[in-house]
């Protein structure tokens, strides 16, 4: 008796019962997400643009894409694929074109370089392809790296040395300005978006780079199948375990950092409706009005000032139904009263506040009936940062604290351009340029 074959899963996100995997555990895109619309299924040794480009290592995975090592006739390169319901959407090109046009030395600088663009068909779709330079870990991951923190030890606090830190910033900074003084905001910056570069790459040969299809060491996952035991067109026969390029990263004196993925990017003059900024990196303008404009990468520096100093998140933000109420209140307690403007925006704000705006209740979601109103203690910015113990003097602190205070405004009309910030005397003391950091 032949067995029908599977039908084909709809193209959009799936709900519980319309689940068709086992579960994957290891950290890899979610295997529900192979369908039409969504990522086109890789297996190491694929071909792509007719032979041109041989996939050899898995360097990580997104919301809209996954990004592989592939090896070319001139060498290395990554080979990022979107999901098809994405790959029609010109933005992230355009701006990648533009800046290739008025500013091609300065855009290789501060911005990892396009090489090439092609269409892929799957069974998912048509999938736009983008082939850059390869780069190595990103800022968020390349800490754990670091030698001085392995092995670990009980109670080391896993943060980048000072020189590191500033180095990164700045570098990261003349990168927005780069970006902002010709009209393009990044809209999704953040850690995982700041990448170090690799030592010669070319150099090594291919199979020192080669991933191991290996399940026993975790660098593919067991399998893919279907709960129902049915063969699976969408989906590849495993998932790929992301293995960045820390052995061939620089990360000594004089390194080097560049912006990434440019697919949240926009032109100032045309700001999408809803940005992908992390949650914990949001404005409060965005949360409360929705109001896009270039100032919200300035406000996302601006935490990412505090969290590279001090080695953990101004704002942690875990996604819930009231995400928005938790950030909200987390503003309130880190840099004060949200002024009058943006408070009245806040529909839900009497589940925590008197109608003389005295808070009373920090329950998210508020007070049960029955139950008492829940208050925790207040943290400013201020406290947070000395309670982390940066490796910092006091005086060198309070410059870092005032300068943060001075970007994280509520008002987006006062928040400092990245040219005004990149003049304040804390990062001049760097020079990121002759590769010597004084501190």
């Amino acid at each position: 008796m032949s067995i029908s074959p599977p039908l084909t899963p709809p193209s959009r996100a799936l709900v519980d019962d319309e689940w068709r995997f086992e579960p994957i555990t290891l950290p890899c895109e979610w295997v529900e997400d192979y369908r039409p619309g969504g990522y086109h299924p890789v297996v190491l040794g694929n071909i792509f643009n007719n032979g041109q480009y041989r996939v050899i290592r898995k360097l990580g995975e997104g919301s809209y894409s996954t990004v592989w090592l592939a090896h070319d006739l001139n060498g290395y390169v990554a080979l990022k694929i979107l999901v098809s319901e994405i790959s029609g959407s010109t933005t992230e090109l355009r701006i990648l074109r533009h800046i290739t046009e008025v500013a091609p030395a300065e855009g290789a600088r501060y911005i990892t370089g396009l090489l090439d663009k092609f269409e892929h068909y799957g069974p998912n779709g048509a999938h736009r392809c983008l082939v850059f330079e390869p780069m190595g870990p990103s800022v968020n991951t390349m800490v754990e790296e670091l030698p001085q923190f392995n092995p670990r030890r009980q109670g080391m606090k896993i943060r980048y040395p000072l020189r590191m830190a500033k180095s990164i910033l700045k570098q990261s900074l003349q990168a927005l300005a780069f970006l902002h003084e010709n009209g393009i905001a990044h809209g999704d910056f953040q850690p995982g978006n700041i990448l170090f570069t690799l030592d010669d790459i070319n150099s090594t040969p291919e199979d020192v780079l080669r991933q191991e299809e290996d399940v026993q060491a975790e660098s593919i996952s067991p399998p893919v199948q279907r709960l129902d035991g049915k063969e699976d067109k969408w989906a590849p026969r495993y998932l790929c375990v992301a293995q960045p390029l820390v052995p061939f990263t620089y990360y000594a004196e004089g390194f080097k950092v560049k912006l990434s993925d440019m697919g949240g990017a926009y032109f100032f003059t045309d700001p999408p409706t809803k940005p992908v900024t992390p949650l914990g990196l949001r404005a409060p303008e965005l949360i409360l009005t929705g109001a896009v404009d270039n100032t919200l990468d300035i406000w996302s520096f601006g935490c990412l000032v505090f969290e590279l100093i001090t080695g953990q998140p101004l704002f942690c933000i875990p996604g819930s139904d009231f995400e928005d109420d938790d950030h909200l209140l987390s503003l309130t307690d880190r840099l004060g009263a949200l002024p009058d403007e943006l408070f009245k925006h806040w529909k839900t704000s009497s589940l925590y506040f008197t109608s003389e705006r005295k808070l009373f209740n920090c329950q998210l979601g508020g007070v049960a009936p029955g139950e008492e109103p829940l208050m925790v203690e207040q943290t400013s910015m201020e406290e947070l940062f000395d309670q982390a113990g940066p490796d910092l003097d006091e005086e060198e602190a309070r410059k870092v604290k005032a300068l943060i205070r001075w970007i994280l405004q509520y008002d987006p009309a006062k928040r400092p351009s990245p040219a005004e910030i990149l003049s304040d005397p804390w990062f001049c003391e760097i020079d990121v340029e002759s590769e010597s950091a004084k501190v």
